[in-house]
């Protein structure tokens, strides 16, 4: 009797033993499999993000998941098949040596539909997103003080309209007048005393400089037999997709996006365009146009269209900035004067001084941008504003149209000082547009990239994925990761 009460107790025993090790038992099979797939959730998000584009990173210090993977589209769709397929990789005990025999999937999980839930896009809220990656390559290494130089550089620009070209329109205006005095006097008789009468032979003394200008402005300040011909098509490029409305966009909220509406990052994002890309005097052989700066300021499709626009846009500075440098100075307003009479004197005309006065100061002002620009586009330095100190050209000089002498380094403001001018002068969102066209364009030269987007490019990826489990339970894991 008393041992069938002991094997009664000891049956009791057993079971509620045993039911307590089922039940732990499926604790960690819960618990152990929960944290599986967080971790396998993990490393899945981190394997896709190692994916980043090899040749974006290299040529501009950008990461991104070209979602495209080398081939013709781009979308979710291929990075979600990615994920999904590491997921069930890292559920996976095929690749464990004598699996079959030494181990035994205690856990049972198995990898359900992954979906991306947000991403974010480079090309996002008219390039923002971009902007903000581009500013934070180069954050850590540019220093501010420059940007305080920059900004009295703008001021100086808008304050004396150096910009607005008024110097040009008012010497064209001049030359219309001069030569409705020329049609009407040269070759009349008009007296010299009051015994002697001489035929009158009426010119323009700022002819020979403006037969010089004729030639075009780009053959009087660089060899045009170095300027590159390249050329690219801007019909497939992102600028023109975003005017057309054929981009892709991420759902991450524009709140949540580095913010790019202050000086300072633009400031930033300019140095940026600076260090990786190139412009006259520093090209890179492989872009696919060699003055990238010069197209985020022209914007035109070859390098040749873009250089003139530049250096048509930097003799307009230099040409007002001499101007006002040449009506402050007496002396030089003097020599203009004395000039302006002798022409007068000889011909009787004392009318038409005045003309020939503002006339040649504009000349002469025109002769010394064209020396300007020779010099920057050489290496050289211009400040902005002149003194006595750094003026080239004699008035001799200038309106004989002798422009052929060498240039020197000087001080002042370089060639990349004038280009942080005018991008500061810029619409941003124009800049940012164009930048992403240069990035396009070059990313396409490169092996396999032929059909590269930068709206298919994600900085910030959001997943959610179903996994399962052999033994009935299941889980729902989201996650996000971005670089940063």
């Amino acid at each position: 009797m008393g041992e069938g009460y002991l094997t009664v107790a000891l049956t009791l025993c057993l079971a509620v033993i045993l039911s307590l090790f089922l039940t732990l038992l499926e604790g960690v099979r819960r618990n152990g499999a929960r944290l599986e797939a967080e971790c396998v959730m993990d490393i899945g998000l981190s394997s896709i993000m190692a994916e980043y584009h090899r040749e974006l990173f290299r040529q501009y210090n950008l990461f991104a998941i070209d979602s495209s993977y080398g081939t013709a589209s781009c979308g979710k769709a291929n990075t979600e098949a990615h994920l999904s397929e590491y997921l069930s990789k890292n559920f996976s005990y095929e690749d464990i040596f004598l699996s079959d025999y030494f181990y035994r999937d205690f856990l049972g999980l198995y990898a359900g539909q992954a979906e991306l839930t947000k991403v974010s896009i480079l090309t996002d809220y008219g390039g923002a997103v971009f902007r903000g990656d581009a500013v934070e390559a180069v954050k850590a290494d540019v220093g501010l003080g420059l940007l305080q130089e920059l900004q009295g550089w703008v001021q100086k620009v808008e304050i004396n309209g150096l910009e607005e070209g008024r110097e040009e329109a008012r010497k064209q205006e001049l030359d219309g007048e001069i030569k409705e005095w020329v049609d009407t006097y040269d070759g009349m008789e008009i007296e010299v005393d009051e015994e002697r009468w001489e035929r009158a032979e009426v010119k323009n003394p700022t002819s020979e400089l403006e037969a010089k200008k004729r030639l075009g402005l780009l053959r009087l300040v660089v060899d045009e037999a170095n300027v590159s011909a390249n050329i690219i098509h801007t019909e497939s490029l992102i600028q023109n997709r975003m005017r057309q409305g054929q981009v892709n966009h991420g759902n991450v909220p524009q709140d949540e996006q580095a913010q790019m509406e202050q000086l300072t990052e633009k400031f930033l994002f300019q140095e940026y365009l600076l260090r990786y890309m190139g412009r006259f005097g520093k090209e890179c052989e492989e872009d696919a146009l060699h003055y990238q700066i010069e197209y985020l300021i022209g914007g035109k499709s070859s390098d040749l269209e873009n250089l003139k626009s530049v250096v048509n846009r930097l003799c307009i500075l230099r040409e007002a900035a001499n101007a006002m440098y040449l009506i402050s100075n007496q002396e030089k307003r003097a020599e203009i004067r004395v000039a302006a009479l002798a022409a007068c004197t000889v011909i009787a005309l004392p009318a038409l001084t005045p003309l020939l006065e503002s006339a040649i100061l504009l000349a002469w002002a025109y002769a010394e941008s064209i020396y300007d620009v020779k010099s920057l586009l050489a290496g050289g330095k211009v400040p902005l504003l002149k003194n006595d100190g750094n003026w080239h050209y004699s008035l001799t000089s200038a309106l004989s149209g002798n422009l052929q002498d060498e240039n020197t380094v000087g001080d002042g403001l370089a060639y990349e000082d004038y280009l942080r001018i005018f991008m500061m002068l810029s619409d941003v969102d124009t800049l940012t547009a164009r930048a992403m066209d240069m990035v396009e364009a070059d990313i396409r030269k490169t092996s396999g990239n032929i059909s590269f987007r930068l709206d298919g490019c994600f900085r910030t990826v959001e997943a959610r994925v179903q996994i399962g489990s052999s033994h009935g339970f299941q889980y729902e894991i989201t996650r996000q990761k971005s670089y940063e």
